[in-house]
């Protein structure tokens, strides 16, 4: 009674806006953006080809130790991610039209809207990818476990593990985005890093080259590009998961310290 009171008196509003409901409202917002579809499309079409031609075995590649399968080409295989990291991406454009400060408007307090929008983009990096990953992850292995070469255990467990990199990069993708306040600019580097930069850096600086997001995220599944720039697969996780973890960091002290006028 007495509190109620004083709140009265001071004219304090006596309700605040719930952290779930700011959750709520960043998922509502990512199910209206037609790029964050498109991505999802995209990389599930992707991901489904690349799965039953490895399955099928029927393309292969010219390799310096002759013929090279789809299934033993981890680049061509992880290349699906590069679309998918575009759902993190776009998650976190809210810097036209005022967009973020209609959000900081409707959520004051900074810190709380910062961790909604990193859950958000967490949760719904999680519950893409399975769907998206899923049905090409099977066609591929099918032949394996059909024929006893894979168990069941070893198949969920190499899904759980692509599904973490294509969301530790979906989260990379998010804090680059608001930390450049740019769509392009993640992408395009994200993309960029491992067609041009990697090559030219592999032969002069390898142990600089392993550590990079793809080359880590290459070596944590097990089909490095090259011995050269490999990783332990514990090693490969931490350097990758401490890139996603940089990037968010950054990008939370960006939407709490930075952005505090939504410009």
């Amino acid at each position: 009674m007495r509190g109620s009171a004083r709140r009265v008196a001071r004219n304090e509003p006596t309700t605040s806006v719930r952290f779930v409901d700011v959750l709520s409202a960043e998922f509502g917002k990512a199910r209206t953006l037609p790029a964050v579809w498109i991505a999802l499309v995209v990389a599930f079409l992707a991901a489904s080809l690349l799965g039953a031609l490895a399955a099928t075995d029927t393309l292969r590649f010219a390799g310096p130790d002759g013929e090279v399968s789809i299934g033993q080409f981890g680049t061509l295989l992880l290349s699906p991610v590069y679309a998918f990291l575009v759902v993190g991406v776009c998650v976190a454009d809210e810097y036209r039209a005022g967009q973020l400060g209609v959000s900081l408007a409707a959520v004051p307090n900074r810190t709380r809207l910062a961790a909604a929008k990193t859950m958000a983009a967490a949760v719904l990096g999680v519950l893409a990818a399975v769907p998206v990953l899923g049905p090409g992850h099977l066609l591929r292995h099918l032949p394996d476990l059909s024929a006893g070469v894979l168990t069941a255990a070893e198949v969920t467990a190499g899904f759980g593990a692509s599904v973490a990199v294509h969301l530790l990069f979906s989260l990379i993708g998010w804090g680059f985005a608001v930390v450049t306040r740019s769509v392009v600019v993640p992408v395009a580097t994200l993309f960029a890093i491992p067609i041009l930069l990697s090559p030219m850096l592999q032969g002069v600086l390898p142990t600089v080259v392993r550590l990079l997001p793809h080359e880590a995220a290459l070596s944590g599944l097990g089909t490095p590009i090259d011995p050269s720039v490999a990783l332990g697969a514990d090693t490969a996780w931490l350097v990758l998961l401490g890139w996603a973890g940089a990037f968010v960091a950054a990008a939370c002290r960006c939407l709490v310290r930075r952005d505090v006028s939504g410009a």
